[in-house]
């Protein structure tokens, strides 16, 4: 399973761009590529990619779901969710299109700038969190009331000047304070859900051939070989690579315990046969 770094590494090599976190994904125009690169025949002239909107998130959304839906892509996708721009739900998408990649890429060279036709994409801290409209009203507003105000005096600028100097040994401001500890609380929170995301991963692979495993040790047990036939010989070596622990030994627990599964299974069997030609004696 790839980690973050890992795709982040593929995606920049491939769109030649530079992002530095998963969450800068949910602009949406790097899945546009990325699907792109497969096809080649995504509208990538309308794509935002110094998207930093909330609407041109969207739009950039609805290229990805009309270039999927043209070439039949089975993947659910939820635009909203993804916009967010939270590490989990791009964590996520992005593992499962690196795999969609690796399985339909057509393996050819990929001018992903000239394809964009050399549309810079947005610098890692321009690609922020989508901003609504009513937001942007309330910046304009605030901004506006910002500029309304009357410029201060000569005599107030020479005063604020004096004030400043006379302490200039002043404390930082509590969000200056704790900006450090609160990214790197958030670096962590990213860091644990990348973890429980390859936890429940290996959990679903581990599960998987567990059972695989099982379904092969009682198919052997099943199995109608003739004592002392070559089959026999290689149900064995299958049973001791199954039965075997981390030095290699096969646990003698498992293998008695196989020996008297196929030992009861051999008596059942034998006692059916015997019941079936009763019958026909009967007859």
């Amino acid at each position: 399973m790839a980690s973050r770094n890992d795709l982040l590494t593929w995606v920049n090599e491939l769109l030649r761009t530079n992002y530095t976190k998963v969450e800068q994904l949910g602009s949406g125009a790097a899945y546009c590529q990325i699907i792109d690169s497969v096809y080649g025949d995504v509208r990538l002239e309308r794509v935002k990619f110094n998207a930093n909107q909330e609407y041109e998130f969207a739009e950039n959304f609805k290229i990805l779901q009309n270039a999927m839906a043209k070439h039949k892509v089975d993947k659910p996708i939820d635009p909203p969710r993804l916009m967010k721009c939270r590490f989990q739900d791009n964590f996520e998408f992005l593992q499962w299109l690196k795999r969609f990649w690796d399985s339909y890429s057509p393996g050819v060279g990929y001018n992903a700038v000239a394809r964009r036709n050399g549309k810079p994409v947005g610098a890692p801290d321009s690609l922020r969190r989508p901003m609504s409209s009513a937001s942007s009203a309330r910046s304009a507003s605030s901004a506006g009331a910002h500029h309304a105000r009357p410029a201060p005096s000569a005599t107030s600028r020479v005063a604020g000047v004096r004030t400043s100097a006379v302490r200039p040994g002043s404390r930082p401001t509590a969000a200056a304070v704790g900006s450090g500890p609160q990214q790197q609380i958030q670096e962590l929170q990213r860091q644990v859900v990348e973890s429980k995301v390859l936890i429940e991963t290996a959990e679903k692979e581990r599960d998987f051939y567990f059972t695989k495993l099982r379904e092969i040790e009682v198919f052997i047990q099943q199995a109608d070989l003739a004592e002392g036939s070559e089959g026999e010989a290689v149900a064995k070596q299958i049973q001791a690579i199954l039965y075997s622990t981390d030095d290699g030994s096969a646990d003698d627990n498992d293998l008695a315990l196989a020996d008297i599964q196929d030992e009861s299974y051999d008596h059942v069997s034998g006692h059916m046969d015997r019941l079936h030609v009763d019958e026909e004696e009967t007859f």
